[in-house]
């Protein structure tokens, strides 16, 4: 582990701790794509990416890993996903809430997603993913609602880290 010791404890701001689905916790020297935040009654996802492109890809991750184990799920069938806000906070969360539509509705669980178009509060994306198999997938928590509440976008020159909860 790379994190520098103060008085007896792992500086942890130093590691990347990512928590993939319900499997172990992966400690490595680069930037996890998402950490899974906990909140009283809602669950969180910090994600991070070169681009906010990446960004809000890597927000799905983080929202379809405290579903399922994002290990099982297989790309199998894909979805064309196109919305639109008014800001970036309100574009996440368009985009977010979209995939859970298609989540509550169809059964699909996503694991990978492709940005075709992003702009200006405008995005066009491929999502690939699965129909949930109950004998086959461990799942998570249920999520119910993206929610607005401690919703941050930061957009600087090397990194792009958006934060969102989840009502759960």
């Amino acid at each position: 582990m790379s994190g520098e010791r103060r008085g007896g404890f792992v500086d942890a701001s130093r590691l990347r701790v990512t928590y993939w689905g319900r499997g172990p916790v992966r400690l490595s020297a680069e930037p996890a794509p998402f950490e899974i935040l906990e909140h009283t009654a809602d669950a969180g996802v910090l994600a991070r990416g070169r681009t906010l492109a990446e960004a809000f890809g890597h927000a799905a991750q983080g929202m379809f890993s405290i579903m399922v184990n994002l290990d099982g799920v297989r790309e199998v069938e894909q979805r064309s996903i196109a919305v639109a806000g008014h800001d970036w906070p309100s574009l996440l969360v368009a985009w977010l809430s979209e995939l859970l539509y298609y989540s509550d509705v169809d059964g699909l669980l996503f694991k990978r997603f492709e940005m075709e178009d992003f702009r200006p509060y405008a995005l066009r994306a491929l999502a690939f993913g699965e129909r949930v198999d109950r004998q086959r997938h461990e799942l998570g928590t249920g999520v119910k609602a993206v929610t607005r509440h401690m919703l941050e976008i930061e957009e600087g020159p090397e990194e792009c880290r958006v934060q969102v909860l989840l009502d759960i």
